[in-house]
């Protein structure tokens, strides 16, 4: 059955359907995979073996009744361990929620049990999410399948690495600033960050709340309509979740691009950007203009202070968010505290690691007495100019595209020293997210060592349907059966 982890959702739906496989056939076949590659990607923070087993077993009953039967059911995912699983331990990749076991699931879980989908269990991350490359994960860095010695993306590296290792056929992950498209980009896998309250946060642990959502790693398009429809739609528990209506987002994959418009940012191709990484955004906007496309230069002059931004409104939010982490109610305690005050302190400095303590400084501070006007209240209202840009140049074009991180994935250590430089991996994606937009990464080509590249795709609020539609087109172009990444030999990669 080995040939079973070769094929996306939407084949596999076929197969089930029409009972030639089973679910059980199909969970077995992905967990044996998990068993031969996973020790050398590292995807996984926690297997479910025997949930995914229980959970075939519904799927294939389903299947036979004809009864609650979705796109997606009987298909095995794996889920970002920063999304909450009922009875299943949800970490963050941190040391503080080592032992968090939640009493309940994410609305996009209970959207995926609905359907009968399968989960085989959670993802590695940067810690908390706060990270582009899953070094900074509490437990161990996850790999990127195409070549072992370099990170997958981050803080989505193990949903991005999962999917193009075939241990999953598809994931969820979250995106705050980045953390699905550029991972994707990196990795060779579709993935999309909705736009903001399209898809409920509730059961997402926070790091940044007017900016996290979460989004499908998929292998193809197609499955990316799927997976998105699956988990999009409102919310009541979460007070930002949109009451939009959700459209069939496969209807949007048509052939042939006549009348749309794409928007080239003057802005995104500078120095700095890796030739090989322009190269291959530059030939899928031709492809995009061979299918009928029209290309126009747009202007977004504020960009240039969106990483700034980010790293003042982002670290605020998670300033206070994460100071719920105090030890008193759930998760790590320290030992030995001699009154409350110690005990916060140990419990925070030991469970914390220092990507997140980084953070939670930078956020403090921006907020604290004498700062807020300075620093939080002059970054939101960079946020306010970086959205009207997005708005004029919609009124030019349909979608913007460009690259999604300016070089492709880097060896494992070479920026782990310096957090600057880390933090410009995402200096193409943080704006959709302080504008809310949402954004994609499909595969558009391979550098010179054989690294994958992707295309950023933006579109207006709640246009999925459009991005998706153009991005097709990409796939058609670039082509679906490109190879995946050889994990056979004795060290893999």
């Amino acid at each position: 059955m080995s040939g079973l982890i070769d094929l996306p959702i939407h084949k596999l739906g076929v197969l089930l359907a029409k009972k030639e496989i089973s679910a059980r056939e199909l969970v077995e076949a992905y967990l044996a995979r998990i068993e031969e590659v996973d020790p050398l990607v590292r995807a996984y923070l926690t297997l479910t073996r025997e949930k995914a087993m229980e959970q075939a077993a519904d799927a294939d009953a389903r299947l036979s009744s004809g009864d609650g039967v979705g796109p997606l059911t009987g298909i095995p995912l794996g889920i970002k361990d920063v999304i909450c699983t009922k009875s299943v331990r949800t970490t963050c990749a941190s040391r503080i929620l080592e032992n968090f076991v939640p009493p309940y699931d994410a609305t996009v879980m209970e959207r995926l049990h609905a359907q009968g989908a399968v989960m085989l269990g959670k993802l590695n991350m940067d810690e908390f999410a706060m990270g582009s490359s899953t070094e900074n994960s509490a437990w161990f860095p996850t790999r990127n399948p195409w070549d072992l010695s370099r990170i997958p993306g981050g803080s989505s590296g193990g949903s991005a690495a999962s999917v193009a290792a075939r241990t999953c056929v598809a994931s969820l992950g979250s995106d705050t600033g980045g953390s699905i498209r550029q991972p994707a980009s990196h990795c060779g896998v579709v993935g999309l960050k909705p736009t903001y309250g399209r898809v409920s946060r509730f059961g997402l642990v926070a790091f940044a709340s007017s900016l996290d959502q979460i989004g499908p790693f998929t292998r193809d398009v197609t499955d990316c309509a799927i997976l998105l429809k699956a988990i999009a739609g409102h919310d009541s528990r979460d007070s930002t979740s949109s009451p939009c209506q959700v459209p069939d987002f496969r209807a949007f994959l048509r052939e042939g691009l006549a009348g749309l418009r794409v928007g080239l940012p003057r802005e995104y191709f500078t120095g700095g950007l890796q030739p090989a990484v322009e190269a291959a955004v530059r030939r899928a906007v031709s492809h995009m203009e061979s299918q009928g496309a029209t290309v126009v230069e747009v202007g977004l002059p504020h960009s240039r202070y969106a990483v700034a931004a980010y790293y003042i409104v982002a670290p605020a939010e998670a300033s206070s968010n994460l100071s719920r982490y105090d030890g008193v109610k759930y998760g790590y305690r320290a030992k030995d505290g001699k009154n409350l005050l110690e005990m916060y302190k140990k419990t925070r400095s030991e469970g914390f690691g220092p990507e997140v303590k980084r953070r939670i400084m930078l956020g403090t501070y921006a907020l604290s007495a004498g700062y807020y006007d300075a620093y939080y209240k002059k970054a939101s209202q960079v946020r306010t100019l970086i959205r009207q840009d997005f708005a004029r140049a919609f009124d030019a074009c349909d979608v913007i595209a460009g690259p999604v991180a300016p070089t492709t994935a880097f060896r494992i250590g070479e920026k782990s020293g310096d957090p600057l430089q880390m933090y410009l991996s995402d200096i193409f994606t943080i704006a959709a997210n302080l504008a809310g937009l949402p954004a994609l990464s499909v595969p558009c080509g391979f550098d010179e060592e054989g690294l994958p590249v992707g295309l950023h795709l933006m579109a207006n609020h709640f246009e999925e349907g459009r991005l998706l539609h153009a991005a097709y087109n990409v796939e058609l172009a670039v082509g679906t059966e490109r190879p995946w990444p050889d994990l056979s030999g004795p060290h893999g990669g």
